[in-house]
């Protein structure tokens, strides 16, 4: 069954506990310090357009990349709300085209992490190489495997509002690095009537040393890894890293190892 179809429509009611004005200006600052304060930025996974509307708000040209029309179509309506000049394109991040290139690429929320095979993700990394300017910076996030299986795996989580509930059961593969997860929603749609819907999520654990052999075969230079929102080393009970790579020539993919800041 398809993601983020119903949950699309209360998506951010239960998202209102994620900070995303402390995400954007991390985000700011690690691209600032890499010299890119304004100019095109694409965010790959955009959902509706939270992140993406922060960085708008601060400057920057953005384009939003998703492959859900109902999380597209909150963005959008946002997008009317605030009259930003913000593209929305309805695409899988690992097929996406561009009219040209840009100078930062950036994918949070776990989004990374719904690419559940190796070569795939090499195939979204060598796209974001591709479309990046020369020396581009690319910054995403990843759930850890410290998480799916201390945190989230074989866990169910539930939240009751007065609109909408939902019910989420975790179910982690330590074998093959996969967390499936199971989502009823209940939302609310006249009176006292709520109508159930099924959705089933997967995201893959990657380990830090498949995070940079992926980056090295994509042909961008892995900068450094992070523990979340910080500048320092990823710890063994990390539950989200930050992952910084560079764009270093189209024709170098698969052929060079990065150099990194701060290795993982």
């Amino acid at each position: 069954m398809d993601a983020y179809t119903s949950f699309a429509e209360v998506y951010d009611t239960f998202m209102d506990n994620i900070p995303y004005k402390e995400w954007a200006c991390y985000i700011r600052s690690l691209l600032k310090e890499y010299g890119i304060h304004d100019g095109l930025v694409l965010e790959l996974g955009c959902g509706t357009g939270a992140l993406t509307e922060l960085l708008a708000q601060a400057g920057y040209d953005m384009i939003g990349v998703d492959n859900s029309c109902d999380m597209l179509r909150i963005a959008m309506e946002k997008k009317a709300g605030t009259g930003l000049d913000i593209l929305y394109l309805l695409q899988d991040m690992r097929e996406f085209e561009l009219y040209g290139t840009v100078r930062a690429v950036v994918s949070v929320c776990d989004s990374m992490n719904y690419i559940t095979r190796h070569e795939d993700l090499v195939k979204v990394l060598r796209l974001v190489n591709n479309y990046l300017d020369p020396e581009g910076i690319l910054i995403f996030d990843l759930n850890t495997e410290y998480k799916y299986s201390r945190i989230l795996g074989d866990s169910t989580i539930a939240e009751c509002r007065e609109e909408s509930s939902f019910i989420w059961d975790n179910h982690y593969d330590r074998e093959t690095g996969i967390n499936e997860y199971d989502l009823t929603l209940f939302i609310r749609e006249e009176g006292q009537l709520y109508r159930r819907f099924d959705e089933t999520h997967y995201q893959k654990a990657y380990g830090l040393e498949e995070i940079r052999q992926a980056v090295c075969e994509a042909g961008l230079e892995l900068l450094a890894v992070y523990d979340a929102f910080t500048r320092e080393p990823v710890r063994e009970d990390s539950q989200r890293v930050y992952v910084i790579a560079r764009e270093q020539g189209k024709e170098r993919a698969g052929k060079t190892e990065g150099t990194e800041r701060s290795r993982p």
